[in-house]
């Protein structure tokens, strides 16, 4: 559900150096300044990358969140719109190898610090103004109908839980474990109907 694949070296750097002190301090524990020394910056610096320390967990998430909606506007017209949807999300999730570690170490902060859940919320919320967008562009109607609405909550809901399984266990990759929530909840929870 975050970007790095955009970042500049400068604000990579920023990024795992945040990581690092969040994952070995706690998050509340550490200052920007500190943050900012670590990776080698001024504090100056530090504020032209991110506006709070908050966002140096979340990375590019404005890139990410752009890809999603291009990804949704070059959806087929004719494809069911939930199907577009989801296949959207798992695209936008489908990290490099490489990326993994990071990602994971971010998501666990993400889902799981309490001062982030709230700063989670608003990012969320970005995700879902973009979906609902496209339901109701696809659908006619309104953004903030409940279709749109719904769609929005539900698969952003089946994302973050494929995420935090994902994050849990180090086994099936993460577009494995959002193939199978996006399929659950296509099917209306088909595996509960045995």
């Amino acid at each position: 559900m975050t970007e790095t694949r955009t970042a500049p070296d400068g604000r990579a750097r920023v990024e795992r150096a945040a990581l690092d002190l969040f994952r070995t301090r706690g998050f509340e524990n550490v200052t920007s300044d500190e943050v900012a020394d670590s990776a080698g910056i001024s504090r100056r610096t530090f504020f032209r990358y991110f506006a709070t320390k908050a966002d140096a967990v979340w990375g590019d998430f404005a890139g990410h969140v752009r890809r999603l909606e291009q990804l949704l506007d070059a959806t087929d017209p004719a494809a069911p719109v939930l199907g577009s949807v989801c296949a959207a999300y798992v695209e936008v999730n489908d990290y490099p190898d490489e990326e993994l570690p990071l990602l994971r170490e971010r998501m666990r902060l993400i889902l799981t610090e309490p001062a982030l859940l709230a700063h989670s919320q608003l990012r969320f919320a970005e995700i879902d103004r973009v979906v609902a967008g496209h339901v109701a562009a696809r659908r006619g109607g309104s953004p903030t109908a409940l279709l749109p609405r719904l769609v929005a909550a539900g698969t952003r809901a089946a994302a973050t839980t494929a995420f935090e399984t994902w994050i849990g266990e180090d086994g099936a990759p993460l577009t494995q474990h959002l193939h199978l929530a996006f399929a659950e909840l296509a099917g209306g929870f088909p595996s509960l109907r045995r």
